[in-house]
C-alpha cells in the first residue's frame, strides 16, 4: 500500500508543479514527520510543553494545530504564539509559523502517571504542495514531584520513548505518503478532530469507465459511506493527438451543500453512472486513455486534495453517419456549456460585431445575394413578369408585398431549423443542408422542373412543379409567395460579402436575435424587388411588354438546367458514380411526369394520369436509393502543391515556423469556386504562396467531416467558404473575406511571411 501511495504522491507533485518550477518528485519533500518534527515535554502534572522543529522552506498553519485529549486525559486550551499573516489561497487571512514554533497545553485532568494527547497539524512546502492534516497520538509520563521534565520523542518503530528534553533529538520516522496538491480541512479552523481516520483516497472515490457505443461512455464514480464526491471538482480529457474530443458530461442530480472553501456546490454521496459522449475522428475500432481528475470530502471530515485517474477503454468501430452524428452533439454541448457572458444578448458577440451591426451587414449580405449566379436569374424573371402585367401601382406593390413575404418566411424557416438542430446537438452553418445527398438531389430535381416550365413543356402543375410555374404565368399572392421562396432555395449555395459575421452573430446568439438577423437577411433578398414595386419611377424603367419576353424567358430555362447539372456534379462528388447514375434516372421520371401532366393539361387523357403518378413514383424511387448510397472511400490523391487539411499537421507545419494559408471549402459552395477559379488558381496566388514559403492546406466539406467543424467553430466561422492565414513565428490566424481577390491574398501572404 505504501509503494501505491507514495507512487502516487509523485505522479500528484508532477501535476502541480508550475512551468518555472523545476520537476518535483518525491525525493523534493521531506516526510511530514520531518519537515515538522514534533516533541513534547512535560513540564508538570498539569502541562505539556509542545515543540514543532520547521525545516527550511516549510510552514506551519497556526489555525490548524489542534489537541484533544484521550484514553482518560482531559486537556484545557491549546496556548499558541502569534504567528506571521498570510493572505492563504484556501484559508483567507491565515498565521503561520517558521524554523520552530513552541506551545503549551494545559492537562485538566489526567489518570495515572501518564497523559494521551492526540495533535492534529497541517503546513506545506514553499515550491507550492502542502500536505493533508497530519495527526499523531502521543503519550507522555508525567513527572512525580521534583522530578525533571520529560521528553517524548518519534522512534524509528512509530512509537515514542521518553528522554531527558535537553538530549532530546527527533529521530525520522517512517515516510508518510502524500496525498497530492494543497489539501483543505473540512469545517471551521477551530472545528475538533476527526474521530473516524480517513480512507485511502482509492478506497474513499472510486472512478470507472467503459464504452456504452461508439460514441458514447458511461462514467461510474462511487463515493464510500459518509463521504461526498464535488461535481463541478470532476475534470475529464483525453490525450490532444488521440482524435477524440468530449462532450459534457450529463450528471444526476446532485445534493445541493454550502461549502466553505467554494461556495454552493452540487455534491455526490451515492454512487452515480454519468453518460458522456465522444467525438472521434477515426472510426476503426481501438482504444482510448481517459484522464480524470476528481475531489471529494469525508463528511464532517477532512477534503482530500484532485485526485488523478487514467483509464484505458476499448472503443468498438463507429460507421460514418455515428461519427458525424457524435461531432454535432459534441460541439453542441460545448458551445451550450460556455458562459452566459460569452453569448451576449446585444452586445458584442464572439463574431466581433454588436447586434445592429450584425442587423446592417446582415440586410447589405442579403441585397448582394441578388447578384450571385444562384439567385439573379429568379429575380429577373419576377421583375420580367412585373413588366409584363402591365397592371396598376397598387397591384405591382400587391407583387412585391407577397412575394417578400414568401423569402422572409422561408429565411426564418432556414435559420429556425438550423438553429434548432444546433442546439439539439448538430453542428451546422449556413448551407449545411447541402451536406446531405438527398437535399442535392431533391435541388436538382426542382432547378429540372423550373427549367422544364421555362421550356413551356407544361403550364400549371402541382407539388414541386407548381414553384416553377409561379416564376412565369401563375397570377395572384400564390405565384409571388413561391417565388420567394425559391429565391430562398436557390440562395443557400451562395455566400455573400457581410454575411459571414452577420450569421456567426446569429448562431452565438439567443433564438430571438438570430431571427432577427435572418429576416434581417431575407429583407435585404427581397430588397429590389420592393423597390421595383413600389417605387414607379424606377417601374416605369422596365422594359415594354413585348414578343421577346417569351423568348427571354425560354432563355432562362438554360441556368435552370446548368444548375441543376452542378448538383448532380455535387452529388457524384458526395456519393460517386451510382449517385450520379440514380439521379439521372429520377430527372427522367420526372420529365416523363411533366410530359404527362401537359397531355392532361390539354387533352384530359386518362392514361396521361397513369404515367404521371409512374413517373413521380419512379422519381421518388430513384431519390431513396441515392440515399441508401454509402459514402465513397476518400481519394487519397489531391492537386498539385496543396495538402489535405489535418490539424495535427498544421500544428506541426506551424511549430516549424510555417506560414499557412488554410482554405475551406465545399463542391456546393457557389462562393468557394468562384474564388478558386478567379484568385487561388492563378499565377498569382502561386508565386505569393513560394514567396512566403508558405504551406496550401484545403479541407473538403462538401460531405460532414468533424475535423472541419471543429476548425470553422473555433474561428466564428458559420460555414464555408473559410480562408485563414497563418503568419510565421506563431501567432492567431487570420481570417480573409469571403469574397476573395488577387491583392487581398497576395498582401495576407506577404504579412504572414514577415
Amino acid at each position: 500500500m505504501f509503494r501505491h501511495l507514495t507512487a502516487a504522491a509523485a505522479l500528484l507533485l508532477a501535476l502541480v508543479s508550475t512551468p518555472s518550477a523545476r520537476a518535483v518528485d518525491e525525493s523534493d519533500l521531506l516526510p511530514v514527520e520531518e519537515a515538522f518534527a514534533l516533541t513534547a515535554t512535560a513540564t508538570s502534572r498539569d502541562s505539556l510543553q509542545l515543540h514543532w522543529e520547521i525545516a527550511d522552506g516549510y510552514y506551519l498553519y497556526r489555525g490548524r494545530i489542534k489537541a484533544r485529549g484521550a484514553d482518560g486525559t482531559v486537556v484545557g486550551e491549546l496556548d499558541l504564539p502569534e504567528g506571521k499573516h498570510k493572505k492563504d489561497e484556501f484559508f483567507g487571512d491565515v498565521q503561520t509559523y517558521r524554523h520552530a514554533v513552541d506551545a503549551t497545553l494545559a492537562l485538566t485532568s489526567v489518570s495515572g502517571d501518564s497523559a494521551t494527547v492526540t495533535l492534529q497539524y497541517q503546513g506545506c512546502a514553499d515550491i507550492g504542495i502542502c500536505y493533508p492534516p497530519h495527526r499523531q497520538t502521543i503519550t507522555v509520563e508525567l513527572p512525580a514531584a521534583n522530578d525533571a521534565p520529560k521528553s517524548l520523542i518519534p522512534t524509528t518503530s512509530g512509537g515514542f520513548a521518553m528522554e531527558p528534553a535537553a538530549g532530546a533529538t527527533p529521530v525520522n520516522p517512517l515516510t508518510q505518503a502524500l496525498q497530492g496538491q494543497k489539501s483543505l480541512v473540512g469545517g471551521t479552523t477551530e472545528g475538533p478532530v476527526v474521530d473516524e481516520l480517513p480512507l485511502p483516497e482509492e478506497e474513499a472515490f472510486q472512478f470507472e469507465a467503459i464504452a456504452l457505443s461508439p460514441t458514447q461512455l458511461l462514467l461510474r464514480f462511487t463515493q464510500a459511506p459518509d463521504y461526498y464526491l464535488y461535481r463541478d471538482r470532476v475534470e475529464l480529457s483525453v490525450d490532444g493527438g488521440s482524435g477524440i474530443t468530449l462532450g459534457q458530461p450529463h450528471w444526476p442530480q446532485g445534493v445541493d451543500h454550502n461549502d466553505e472553501h467554494f461556495g454552493k456546490v452540487v455534491v455526490y454521496f451515492d454512487q452515480i453512472e454519468v453518460p458522456l459522449n465522444i467525438a472521434r475522428t477515426d472510426g476503426k475500432a481501438g482504444s482510448m486513455t481517459l484522464h480524470g481528475v476528481v475531489q471529494g470530502c469525508q463528511n464532517n471530515g477532512i477534503c482530500y486534495p484532485p485526485m488523478p485517474r487514467a483509464i484505458d477503454i476499448d472503443l468498438p468501430a463507429a460507421s460514418a453517419d455515428e461519427l458525424a452524428a457524435a461531432e454535432m452533439a459534441v460541439a453542441a454541448e460545448n458551445r451550450m456549456a460556455k458562459p452566459a457572458a460569452t453569448k451576449p444578448a446585444t452586445g458584442a458577440s464572439e463574431a466581433g460585431v454588436s447586434a445592429p451591426l450584425a442587423l446592417l451587414l446582415a440586410l447589405l449580405g442579403g441585397l448582394i445575394l441578388n447578384l450571385m449566379p444562384c439567385v439573379l436569374p429568379v429575380l429577373s424573371l419576377k421583375v420580367l413578369g412585373l413588366a409584363s402585367s402591365g397592371e396598376s401601382h397598387a397591384k405591382a406593390r400587391s407583387h412585391a408585398l407577397w412575394y417578400t413575404a414568401g423569402v422572409l418566411l422561408s429565411m426564418a424557416a432556414v435559420g429556425g431549423i438550423a438553429i434548432g438542430l444546433r442546439a439539439a446537438g448538430l453542428a451546422l452553418g449556413w448551407g449545411f443542408q447541402l451536406q446531405q445527398p438527398l437535399v442535392v438531389a431533391a435541388l436538382a430535381l426542382i432547378m429540372l422542373a423550373v427549367g422544364l416550365n421555362l421550356s413551356g413543356l407544361f403550364q400549371i402543375g402541382a407539388g414541386i412543379t407548381g414553384v416553377g410555374q409561379s416564376l412565369t404565368e401563375k397570377k395572384g399572392a400564390s405565384g409571388d409567395f413561391f417565388t420567394g421562396v425559391l429565391a430562398v432555395v436557390v440562395a443557400t449555395p451562395c455566400t455573400a460579402p457581410f454575411m459571414g459575421s452577420a450569421l456567426a452573430f446569429a448562431f452565438t446568439s439567443p433564438t430571438w436575435l438570430a431571427l432577427l438577423v435572418f429576416l434581417a437577411l431575407g429583407l435585404g433578398l427581397a430588397l429590389p424587388f420592393l423597390l421595383v414595386g413600389f417605387v414607379p419611377a424606377l417601374a416605369s424603367k422596365l422594359p415594354r411588354p413585348g414578343a421577346w419576353m417569351e423568348t427571354f424567358k425560354q432563355a432562362l430555362a438554360f441556368p435552370m438546367y446548368l444548375t441543376a447539372a452542378w448538383l448532380v456534379w455535387v452529388l457524384a462528388k458526395q456519393r460517386g458514380a451510382d449517385a450520379v447514375g440514380w439521379a439521372l434516372i429520377a430527372s427522367v421520371a420526372l420529365a416523363l411526369a411533366a410530359w404527362a401532366l401537359s397531355h392532361w393539361q390539354t387533352r384530359r387523357r386518362p392514361w396521361a394520369v397513369l404515367l404521371m403518378l409512374i413517373g413521380l413514383l419512379g422519381a421518388g424511387t430513384s431519390l431513396w436509393q441515392l440515399h441508401q448510397l454509402p459514402t465513397p472511400t476518400a481519394n487519397s490523391g489531391s492537386e498539385e502543391g496543396v495538402e489535405a487539411y489535418d490539424a495535427k499537421a498544421l500544428e506541426r507545419h506551424l511549430a516549424e515556423g510555417r506560414v499557412v494559408f488554410v482554405n475551406m471549402t465545399a463542391d456546393w459552395c457557389v462562393t468557394c469556386k468562384a474564388n478558386e477559379k478567379a484568385v487561388l488558381s492563378t499565377d498569382a496566388f502561386a508565386d505569393a504562396l513560394k514567396q512566403a514559403n508558405a504551406v496550401y492546406m484545403k479541407g473538403d466539406w462538401t460531405n460532414v467531416d468533424p475535423e472541419i467543424t471543429a476548425f470553422l467553430d473555433a474561428h466564428n466561422a458559420v460555414g464555408v467558404p473559410l480562408y485563414v492565414v497563418y503568419p510565421r513565428g506563431g501567432g492567431d490566424g487570420i481570417k480573409l473575406p469571403a469574397v476573395l481577390t488577387v491583392d487581398t491574398v497576395t498582401t495576407a501572404l506577404r504579412n504572414a511571411a514577415q
